[in-house]
């Protein structure tokens, strides 16, 4: 399949990053936001600045709109660039208007996304014949200082992808790296989803940042700041919980610090020396980044919800314990009031509830 009418759907960092990339590479992109200001701001500048290398390109997106029906019409690629809590509107508002042979690539899945999509829309009785799949994480790593100007520090290298079910991985990821070429296959999307570097360094940042951020509305540099070595320390103790579960999953073990380099975000140097502390720190793509202002960030909402509290279901559906990060969900918890173990993503959302460790490896290569 020749892919040439993209949809984007979400206008944030990552949403407006690729339709001002892809637009300029000659792609026909639609973006979508369901904020009507967001688009109203996009539509007043009529173009979407993009800054990459100290170079700066305009690029006018095909069409933009709030409404996801005028922009997902006809695309051959649907790129979901959404925090994951919004894919369960996503789905539920695209279910009626998907058509056969579209495809759909959530940039990034985080830790079970594509289960928990695939899951909504078996549920919503979607006849569309799609195929899905998602990424470790976006593929680029910029910010949005202000509406219609992103800057991109990196493009994701080694970028992850697999489609659910597993079968569809080779078809998609051959179609996909035509338009993201820094994509690589994984075997499923338990491998992409266990590979959250997110979900592995956020919560423990923030929470161990609280009082700083509260303090000073995030005012210092959360990567080479933030994380200290105590910090750190905790991240790689999630780190290993996580492993053992990649390992009880049977898939390759890659540590956080491993996955970190190879996505283009810390050195050799300090890859080599096994130091999370020193990879964190010293990654340049993220040494200008500030703090979350609060803790009502996508770095907690996101990361715990969709990151640490499916990887504790499947951990339990494989066995296999996991303290700290089950101290971190229950800290984020309370310092933000919601209970993540109900509103994450459980093994019910993720359409696994039930389901026996020996019959998983068959569910994620077949389906549901």
């Amino acid at each position: 399949m020749s892919i040439k009418k993209i949809a984007v759907l979400g206008a944030g960092n990552g949403g407006c990053a690729a339709a001002a990339d892809l637009t300029l590479r000659g792609y026909e992109v639609r973006l979508f936001s369901r904020s009507e200001s967001t688009i109203a701001k996009l539509a007043k500048r009529g173009e979407i600045e993009l800054i990459e290398g100290g170079e700066r390109k305009s690029a006018a997106p095909y069409f933009m709109s709030p409404h996801l029906p005028p922009v997902v019409q006809g695309a051959d690629l649907i790129v979901v660039a959404v925090p994951s809590v919004a894919h369960e509107y996503l789905a539920r508002n695209l279910a009626n208007y998907l058509t056969d042979g579209q495809r759909i690539l959530l940039n990034p899945g985080h830790t079970g996304g594509s289960l928990h999509f695939a899951n909504l829309l078996r549920g919503l009785d979607c006849k569309a014949n799609i195929k899905l799949c998602e990424t470790v994480t976006l593929t680029y790593i910029c910010r949005m200082p202000e509406p219609g100007r992103v800057e991109i520090y990196r493009r994701t290298t080694n970028l992850r992808c697999a489609a659910f079910p597993g079968k569809f991985t080779g078809e998609l990821v051959g179609e996909v790296q035509a338009v993201f070429p820094n994509i690589v296959a994984a075997e499923n999307v338990l491998e992409t989803g266990f590979s959250n570097i997110n979900a592995i360094m956020h919560p423990a940042g923030m929470l161990g940042n609280a009082g700083w951020i509260e303090k000073t509305g995030g005012d210092f540099y959360y990567y080479c700041e933030g994380i200290t070595p105590t910090i750190a320390a905790w991240i790689e103790e999630v780190d290993e919980e996580r492993l053992e579960i990649v390992n009880r999953l049977g898939l390759k073990p890659l540590r956080f610090i491993d996955i970190f380099y190879q996505a283009g975000l810390t050195s050799i140097d300090a890859r080599a020396s096994g130091s999370v502390y020193r990879a964190i720190t010293e990654s340049e793509p993220n040494r200008t980044i500030k703090s979350p202002s609060t803790l009502d960030h996508r770095y907690i909402k996101e990361d715990v919800g969709c990151g640490l509290v499916p990887m504790a279901e499947i951990g339990r559906l494989m066995g296999v314990k996991t303290p700290v990060i089950d101290a971190l969900i229950t800290l984020a918890s309370v310092a933000t009031g919601t209970d993540y173990r109900s509103v994450g993503l459980t093994l019910e959302k993720m359409g696994l509830a039930g389901v026996r460790p020996d019959d998983l490896a068959n569910i994620l290569q077949n389906g549901f």
